[in-house]
Parts: C-alpha cells; sequence; structure tokens
C-alpha cells in the first residue's frame, strides 16, 4: 500500500531539507544584528595559521580596507607573501618586525628588542581608526616566550576603535587572549609533507 511519503520523490525531500536548513540559517543571521570589529586568534601546531590571517587581509583589502601588517619572528627570509603585498602601497603598511627563527637567531637579547620594536609598531596601529585591519602575524610566539607583555596586548585590544579588526596568528595562543578574542581557531597536524623530508618550498611554506 502506497502512503503519501512515498509518492514524495528524492528531489522534492531534498527541497524539503533544504528549506528547513535555509530557515533556520536566515533566523540565525536575523539575530546577528551587532556590528563591530572582532579580533580573531589562529593558533595551533597545524599549518595555516598566517596563511588564513593573509587571506582574511587580502579580503579586506579588496573592499577597499585601509590594513595593516607586523610580522614578529619572521624576518630573515623572504615570503611570498610579503612580495605580493608589498604592491599595494597607500591602501597597506607592512612592516617585516622579526629576526628569524629564535633557534636561529641564538640570542634573546636581539629577539626581545625586535619583538619589543615589533609591539611598538602593532601598539601604534591598534590605537589608529585610520586602520580597518590589522594582522598580528607571529605575536604568538613573542607572547610565549614574553618577549612582549600579554596585560600590553589585552589593554591595546579593548582599547582599539570599535570597527577595527584584528587578527592574531602563531601556536601557543595565550588563555588570556583566547578570553578576549571573538573568534578563535585552533590548527591541528593531521599529516605534514616536512615530516615525510619534503623541503618547505615557494607558495606553500614560503
Amino acid at each position: 500500500m502506497n502512503t503519501e511519503h512515498d509518492a514524495v520523490t528524492p528531489e522534492e525531500r531534498h527541497r524539503e531539507r533544504m528549506q528547513r536548513k535555509k530557515d533556520l540559517v536566515d533566523r540565525r543571521i536575523a539575530r546577528a544584528t551587532i556590528e563591530r570589529g572582532v579580533v580573531v586568534v589562529n593558533s595551533g601546531n597545524g599549518k595555516g595559521k598566517s596563511s588564513s590571517g593573509f587571506g582574511m587581509l587580502a579580503r579586506s583589502l579588496g573592499h577597499g580596507l585601509r590594513c595593516g601588517v607586523v610580522q614578529f619572528i619572521k624576518g630573515s627570509f623572504s615570503t611570498g607573501e610579503e612580495a605580493f603585498f608589498r604592491r599595494f602601497d597607500g591602501e597597506l603598511d607592512y612592516h617585516v618586525m622579526g629576526e628569524g627563527y629564535t633557534w636561529e637567531t641564538q640570542d634573546k637579547e636581539r629577539d626581545v628588542a625586535a619583538a619589543q620594536s615589533a609591539w611598538q609598531v602593532a601598539a601604534r596601529m591598534l590605537a589608529d581608526a585610520n586602520y580597518d585591519f590589522v594582522l598580528l602575524d607571529e605575536l604568538n610566539i613573542a607572547l610565549v616566550k614574553h618577549y612582549v607583555q600579554l596585560e600590553q596586548v589585552t589593554a591595546a585590544l579593548a582599547a582599539r576603535p570599535p570597527q577595527q579588526h584584528v587578527v592574531i596568528t602563531g601556536r601557543g595562543a595565550p588563555d588570556g587572549l583566547i578570553e578576549v578574542a571573538d573568534t578563535v581557531t585552533e590548527m591541528r597536524v593531521v599529516k605534514h609533507a616536512f615530516q615525510a623530508g619534503i623541503k618547505a618550498q615557494k607558495g606553500i611554506e614560503l
């Protein structure tokens, strides 16, 4: 004996499911009425933390936002993102302030001085309403090593212009930063080419 449900085609059932999902999503969108700058933290041991941050930078530039980048730690070698984003003169302030990875420099005093100089540039951006989007790449590393004090960072984030977006990357994001962030993502390693002896390559890591 055929039932009414049996007469419904797979296409109709699919449309019904999608309509229910659309109604749910639309209700959630309707409830999201707050418009302000957000703090995004990308952490974890997996690949993609900086890549995600630079993806948001590209998106922001595409919308005509005024942007700033401060790179902590990195600095001893040129990266593809630096070579590309340097082209946006006038729309983007790009500062590479690091001395390279700490196992390469082997000079804590120099690393601390470089991180402090980078933070001074970052703090100036965070206090300036002309910057719509600020990327602080690898700041988490400087926080973990106490080259920059967490209290300085959280205070600057709290006092920043209301509409300013900030993205902070680097493994080991401290709990205090996670608490004040709006969006936090932890990248998890499943598999990495380096573990198989494949070197870092342009366009992928560099």
